[in-house]
């Protein structure tokens, strides 16, 4: 059949009638009210040919000479992660049968528009197909837009309507201002006052008609299972017409079965620079680092109520309800969590005073109790911090010998062993590094940061904080300084190789490595040091260096651009550490004005927190290597699965949990064969399919409520006249052109460029050789990025809101470190990205 009537069409075939003709079909089917009509299904745009009879002959079934809409409804089209809203055609008030016949034609050649292939692109849609709905036209007295959440702040809690007297192409073409009414969403909390008068006495919707969509929108979305956009239409009867209905693809995921509502979420993977989505097996291997790093600390992961640790939308949360309710500990809660970003504190303020956050009586932490915590690490802590004090140099050796330990013990072995062996090491293997070295490695740092604030105490009034960070640019002793540096100088070595390491496509490079034919310049040597880092390293499965060499070889050909040696990079850390010093004794002098003894003290101070701030990086380290050996045998169970027809790849396992895999694995011993176990391939690409939509995702809220608010989207902006405002990172200033990167892989900084980036962490530092300044839209003064930056003496700003889109690349732009703020000089100027 090449036409059907909306009536008799199954909403699940999508691939026969489109995304919207579905859409109709689920709400004739749910009962509602929708202008009769009929569907010209793909096999007509398969064939090319409009089949005139079947198409004239249900027109007329309609009425004579009828006035009908004629829409595209394509196959990729009003689906559950893309609306593609307005990308393709639709022709209204359509009269005749020629003029019937040509809309239709119309509505095929939009599927090959400029933005509709564009916006196929964005969404990773390779290809789509062409149904076309023809439905009777209805006369409205008004008609507009129903959300069945609010599409702006993702509050499922609130109904939005915009509607305006007449059709509603004017609304959902943003052609006129229109009567904006916010609902309670039944059954689903009260509104926040604020948000504005759920039946307002003017506008072109009556009270009662409110209430119908309200009714109407509960029903829709109960019934086709999230919450819908829905165009509707009100006739001059007063009747309520549906006339599509598509889910709402803009918002965050809600937080999986909160036990009680309200609960308050904080972002918290940004401090390790993932704001991509996690993998299932990251996030399995995430939550258990968390439990088994909590009991390390003598806590619980989990108390009474949910975990602190939550998943949402595939990022990595700490739900802070307890905090909130604490009566003691929330009136320093948004001081606290400035260290997170004005962003957070401003929204955890908001929280704070939101009534259904108010305090409870009895209500535990998520933690253990602190003397539980207190008793098992304070007297260990004390001591290391003594230690590290007296002997600073002895200390810090102690910590860095600890990586040749850590790395002996997480090298592979040849002994045969099965799958379950496989795993059950490579956990015991992890558990044993978290639980030891890398505890051991933790003294020498606190008690840096531990200098670095009380330093900072006593020069409140003498100096700025930001003059005091300065003091830690170009510290000694850090990994990833080290490994950039290294880099740095296999660059400089492989120049006799230049044309072919800067000309030569990055895939053909990493094949010539991967078969022996690329020059030899050091590279093995540099991955066997460290190829267990990559961008986005703390979710194991995403690829080491080890597995894709291309960003170390893009970096390579970046720095190999350089040609100013005063910029080379070991000549910039130099100056960064000369000035760092310099800055010191200036502070050290400026206290003296006050007090001899406040001067020796803050001298004292500052000196230890140079000495030790470098192994920042180090507890990280050395926990990428169990994570890399983890990775390793999971790979290799994976190719087990993948050879017995379990999996398809050995990479599908990254898809799968820990305890799926033991699941799958049976128990010990394990099963004979693969029939023996279950079949997980459908939930592999099943989640496959969810990654690579959360992959695609811009904005991840920081604050997040468990009704879906982003808390945010709730609050008024916050600007600098002529600049862009954040939050500062690392002193110094720097004017260049902008180059924005969203993904480290494939990306080159010229030399004086100002890398623009969503966030960074150790894996992106190889950019920061060469660049000039930093900005990002996320982070914190003691992240890992911004710690590297000022290592390195390039100044940066951080939580930039929206930074990869306001800035394009090739504008001038100027990155004040020390006030936090980004200005763009030029603002037509951009190259793109």
């Amino acid at each position: 059949m090449t036409v059907l009537r909306l009536s008799e069409i199954d909403p699940a075939r999508i691939d026969e009638v489109g995304g919207k003709a579905a859409g109709l079909a689920a709400l004739i089917r749910a009962g509602e009210r929708v202008p009769e009509g009929f569907c010209l299904t793909t096999a007509a745009f398969d064939a090319g040919t409009i089949p005139r009879a079947e198409v004239l002959a249900a027109y007329r079934e309609l009425g004579e000479d009828v006035a009908v809409a004629v829409r595209s409804s394509a196959t990729a089209e009003d689906l559950p992660w893309a609306s593609f809203a307005g990308q393709q055609d639709t022709l209204l008030d359509v009269r005749g049968e020629d003029d019937l016949l040509a809309a239709i034609e119309a509505c095929w050649e939009s599927l090959d528009s400029e933005r509709a292939i564009a916006y196929r692109r964005a969404q990773g849609v390779r290809a789509s197909r062409m149904a076309v709905v023809v439905q009777r036209m209805i006369s409205p007295a008004a008609a507009g837009v129903l959300f069945t959440a609010n599409p702006v702040t993702g509050c499922r809690t609130e109904m939005v309507v915009d509607a305006a007297p007449g059709l509603g192409t004017a609304v959902v073409d943003g052609a006129v201002d229109t009567d904006h009414y916010v609902m309670p969403a039944p059954g689903r909390g009260a509104v926040d006052p604020a948000a504005g008068d759920p039946a307002p006495p003017r506008g072109c919707l009556a009270p009662g008609q409110l209430e119908l969509l309200r009714a109407a929108g509960e029903r829709v979305q109960d019934a086709l299972g999230s919450p819908q956009d829905i165009e509707f239409a009100v006739d001059g009867d007063g009747a309520l017409w549906l006339l599509q209905s598509r889910a709402i693809t803009s918002l965050f995921p809600l937080p999986e079965d909160p036990e009680d509502l309200p609960r308050v979420y904080m972002e918290a993977g940004h401090m390790q620079g993932m704001l991509r989505p996690f993998t299932p097996m990251g996030r399995s291997a995430m939550q258990r680092i968390t439990h088994q790093w909590f009991e390390a600390f003598g806590a619980r992961a989990r108390a009474e109520g949910p975990a602190m640790v939550a998943f949402i939308g595939g990022r990595m949360y700490l739900d802070l309800t307890a905090f909130v309710r604490s009566a003691r500990m929330r009136r320093s809660l948004p001081r606290t969590l400035e260290l997170y970003g004005p962003r957070v504190r401003r929204g955890m303020q908001q929280v704070c005073e939101d009534p259904r956050f108010a305090p409870r009586r009895g209500g535990r932490l998520p933690l253990a109790t602190a003397a539980t915590v207190a008793l098992r690490m304070g007297p260990p802590m004390l001591r290391g911090i003594a230690a590290s004090l007296r002997h600073p140099d002895r200390e810090r050796e102690r910590s860095l010998a600890l990586v040749d330990v850590v790395r002996a013990a997480c090298a592979p072995d040849a002994a045969p062993r099965t799958p379950r062996e496989r795993l059950e090491t490579a956990e015991a293997v992890h558990r044993a590094m978290l639980t030891g070295p890398m505890m051991d490695s933790l003294n020498p740092l606190w008690t840096a940061m531990m200098c670095q604030q009380l330093a900072t105490a006593l020069l409140h009034g003498i100096a700025e904080e930001s003059e005091v960070m300065a003091v830690m640019r170009g510290a000694p002793h850090n990994v990833t300084t080290r490994m950039d540096l290294e880099l740095w100088s296999l660059a400089d070595g492989a120049r006799e190789h230049q044309e072919l390491l800067t000309t030569t496509p990055t895939e053909e490079l990493v094949r010539r490595h991967r078969d022996g034919t690329l020059p030899e310049i050091g590279l093995d040597a540099f991955l066997d040091r460290y190829g267990h880092r990559a961008a986005a390293e703390i979710d194991i499965g995403v690829p080491r260096w080890e597995d894709d060499p291309g960003p170390i070889l893009d970096a390579i050909a970046g720095y190999l651009q350089l040609t100013d040696l005063e910029q080379a990079p070991d000549r910039r850390f130099a100056r960064a550490a000369a000035e760092a010093e310099a800055q010191l004794a200036q502070l050290v002098e400026r206290a003296a004005a006050r007090s001899p003894l406040r001067a020796r003290a803050v001298g004292f101070l500052l000196r230890r927190a140079r000495m030790l701030i470098g192994l920042r990086e180090l507890p990280k380290f050395l926990w990428l290597m169990p994570l890399r050996r983890m990775r390793r045998e999971l790979l290799a169970i994976g190719e087990e699965l993948a050879a017995g027809g379990i999996l398809e790849t050995a990479e599908d396992i990254l898809f799968l949990e820990l305890d799926e895999v033991a699941a799958v694995l049976g128990p010990p011993p394990a099963p004979a064969g693969p029939a023996a176990a279950a079949d997980p391939r459908a939930l592999v690409a099943q989640r496959r399919t969810a990654h690579a939509r959360e992959m695609r995702r811009r904005h991840v809220p920081v604050l997040l409520l468990s009704d879906g608010t982003d808390v945010e989207a709730t609050l008024p902006a916050l600007e600098t006249p002529g600049a862009i405002t954040g939050m500062s990172a690392a002193p110094g200033s720097a004017t260049g052109p902008a180059r924005i990167v969203t993904d480290p892989a494939g990306a080159r900084i010229a030399p004086g460029e100002i890398l623009v980036a969503p966030t960074t962490d150790p894996g992106w530092t190889p950019l920061f050789m060469t660049a000039a300044g930093l900005v990002t839209e996320t982070g914190s003064p003691m992240a890992h990025g911004p710690t590297v930056a000022r290592e390195y003496g390039i100044p940066a700003v951080i939580c930039v809101p929206d930074a990869t889109v306001r800035i394009r690349s090739g504008q001038i732009i100027t990155v004040d470190g020390a006030a936090g703020t980004v200005r763009i000089h030029d603002e037509d100027a951009g190259t793109g990205r």
